[in-house]
């Protein structure tokens, strides 16, 4: 009984004492809890590597694809289109008749003017009966004149009449001339009737069918399009102004086009034409690329992606473009904590502009403007981070946040080449730091890593 009454008193003891821990644990981790979040939160970074690899610079463009030489057929005479002896596709060889005009109009017109032509003769004979006769005359007045058997009158008419002859004689002669030549007209636009390939190559259009009539009185109308020799063609591109420097003649490229999308072509610069092009303040030069199609699978008309590579840099060691565009926050004004030794960078490390050029304040219009300005710069120049000046990339190290000097070299809009600087393959550069706001990354680069 006593020993009941014992085991009774301990269990007040026992749950007071449990009692007293918890609370001291619950004491304990407020305590620790209240210290985090009083404490400032490290900072997280996205990281890609450095690493060695090749770098190739480029520039890209659309072009169309065409035949070297394309030559338009038409018609020099109106008329119905009486037959066709080639269609699209067709192989057609110099001086073959590809089709024909209806030509009972021009030879009614031919017979004609041969009549005319006839006529003419007839008439010149004529006249040159009548001057022979008139000179005759004119002859027996002179004798007769002196023996006083005419008057004198009689001998200036006679003499007279033998200059009109004379003179008929060479207008009948002018008139024939005027009837071959209008016959001549009449033979040539019969001979037009004919359609007559001017050159060997394939048939590449047909705008005209059997019995539809075509009318040339402004204007030749075209009836054909004849591409000379499709195996070798050539690609018209349309590359800014801020590309065509890095352009020469004799330089190779590459294309795609949609019909093949597995399969690259290859060209060479032919030249650079200097006419610009202006469509929506965009500047643009026509490069034009020679192109063997001997298999005959490009075709006139096809929309070719052009790679011109114009550097290339092989084992050569390259950072990420948006290592090159990470600025650590606090010294530009942005929100974010760059850790104790970011802060401690210099300021001027850590903004250091793209040029030479002096930079408006961040968060002015003109500073703005002059940011605007050189990424519009850089993207122009084939990728972002292409500058042969010095730039500031951020190595995480330990830790923390360590801005490290480099010159770049040529850029292919994702890596760009690193020239000088003490910058070693394997260092983790810094892309970006998401804000506490927001966890998703601003900038990202393949290979990238949250620390």
């Amino acid at each position: 009984m006593n020993s009941n009454n014992n085991l009774r008193s301990g269990r007040p003891g026992r749950r007071w004492g449990l009692w007293a821990a918890a609370v001291l644990v619950l004491a304990a981790v407020l305590w620790f809890g209240k210290g985090l979040f009083k404490g400032e939160k490290p900072p997280e970074f996205t990281t890609a590597p450095a690493e060695r690899g090749e770098v190739v610079a480029k520039v890209t463009a659309t072009g169309t694809l065409s035949a070297l030489v394309t030559v338009q057929v038409g018609s020099q005479v109106s008329g119905r289109i009486q037959d066709l002896y080639v269609d699209f596709n067709s192989q057609v060889k110099k001086g073959q008749l590809i089709a024909k005009i209806d030509p009972r109009l021009f030879l009614a017109e031919v017979e004609q003017q041969q009549a005319n032509v006839m006529a003419a003769q007839a008439n010149l004979t004529r006249a040159k009966v009548q001057a022979q006769d008139a000179r005759r005359q004119a002859r027996r007045a002179d004798e007769l004149s002196p023996r006083g058997l005419i008057s004198q009158s009689e001998r200036d008419t006679a003499q007279a009449t033998a200059d009109a002859a004379d003179a008929s004689v060479v207008s009948s002669q002018a008139a024939l001339a005027q009837a071959r030549a209008a016959l001549n007209r009449a033979q040539v636009n019969l001979n037009y009737t004919d359609i007559i390939s001017p050159t060997d190559g394939v048939v590449i259009s047909r705008s005209v069918d059997v019995g539809q009539t075509v009318a040339a009185s402004l204007q030749a109308p075209v009836l054909f399009t004849i591409a000379q020799d499709l195996r070798q063609m050539q690609v018209n591109t349309s590359v800014a102004e801020s590309d065509v420097g890095k352009l020469q003649g004799g330089m190779k490229a590459n294309f795609t086009v949609d019909a093949y999308p597995g399969e690259r072509f290859r060209g060479e610069v032919r030249q650079v034409r200097d006419a610009a092009t202006t469509t929506q303040n965009v500047v643009t030069y026509d490069a034009v690329l020679d192109v063997t199609n001997e298999e005959l699978k490009l075709k006139p008309g096809m929309t070719a992606n052009v790679t011109f590579v114009y550097a290339r840099r092989e084992d050569v060691l390259k950072v990420p473009n948006a290592a090159l565009r990470f600025r650590m926050p606090g010294a530009d004004g942005q929100h974010g904590n760059g850790g104790p030794k970011a802060a401690a960078a210099p300021a001027q490390a850590q903004a250091r502009p793209e040029s030479g050029a002096r930079q408006a304040p961040a968060g002015t219009e003109a500073g703005a403007a002059n940011g605007n300005g050189e990424r519009r710069q850089r993207r122009q120049r084939g990728g972002e981070g292409a500058s042969s000046g010095p730039r500031t990339v951020y190595v995480l190290r330990e830790g923390q946040a360590q801005p490290v000097e480099i010159k770049t070299g040529i850029s292919d809009g994702s890596y760009t080449e690193v020239i000088e600087g003490s910058l070693k393959e394997g260092d983790e550069l810094i892309t970006d730091m998401p804000s506490a706001e927001d966890d998703k990354p601003r900038s990202g680069a393949p290979g990238m890593r949250m620390f």
